[in-house]
């Protein structure tokens, strides 16, 4: 008669730098399901153990990624406001007509606030406050540049006279409520992003765009009754 020996006890468990998630690195994860929760529950109300457990990783496992809380909050506002300058930024480069480049503007800019699943610009806005100042500053910087796209194009319509009633506050009122949009905007509500982009677009305006057939009509109209 044979004896069975018992099967090998499994050793101990190896030690190293966590597995990266099925979407991409752990860090990239752990920022997306951090900004997800810090939207959801706000920041204050997030613990270390919710961000792990929403990642699938022990609590301590993410620290070889991020030292804090504060860092991963920092990240999520770096990374929404690197990602949402870059997009801008290639929009301006296209050279369209400041009345087209400024739709394209609010397109992106609502987009970032309400498609499903963006949260770092919303963490951005409404958790700011909770950067310490050292980490703001470099927040700021990304801002700043972001905000010029903005400036650059209203000032070519306020210098075109599209702007029918320019203000020295234009960029700060069309932030706020275009911001604002995340309080009461409801997917599949009758109008879409680039609907609502549109609607803005005429109540900041305050006239439609002429298409370019339209245009050229008046003008050969206008010709002609000159003669």
């Amino acid at each position: 008669m044979q004896t069975q020996l018992p099967a090998p006890s499994p050793g101990p468990k190896k030690r190293g730098r966590p597995v990266k998630g099925e979407g991409g690195s752990l860090r990239a994860e752990l920022i997306e399901k951090s900004a997800r929760l810090f939207r959801e529950k706000g920041y204050d109300n997030t613990t270390v153990r919710d961000i792990a457990a929403a990642t699938g990783i022990q609590a301590g496992s993410w620290f070889y990624h991020f030292k804090t809380k504060q860092d991963i909050l920092a990240a999520i506002m770096e990374q929404g406001m690197a990602q949402s300058l870059a997009q801008i930024e290639a929009i301006a480069r296209l050279g369209l007509p400041a009345r087209q480049t400024l739709l394209r503007l609010v397109e992106v800019h609502l987009q970032t606030l309400l498609a499903p699943d963006h949260h770092y610009i919303p963490v951005l806005l409404y958790e700011w406050r909770s950067l310490d100042p050292d980490t703001r500053g470099r927040i700021v910087c990304l801002k700043d540049s972001y905000e010029a796209v903005w400036d650059k194009t209203i000032a070519a319509l306020h210098q075109s006279g599209e702007w029918a009633m320019p203000s020295r506050f234009d960029r700060l009122l069309i932030f706020g409520a275009l911001n604002w949009t995340v309080q009461w905007f409801k997917p599949g509500s009758g109008a879409d992003v680039q609907e609502l982009a549109r609607q803005a677009m005429l109540f900041m305006l305050r006239t439609p765009e002429r298409d370019e057939p339209q245009a050229a009509a008046v003008h050969r109209n206008s010709a002609l009754k000159a003669e």
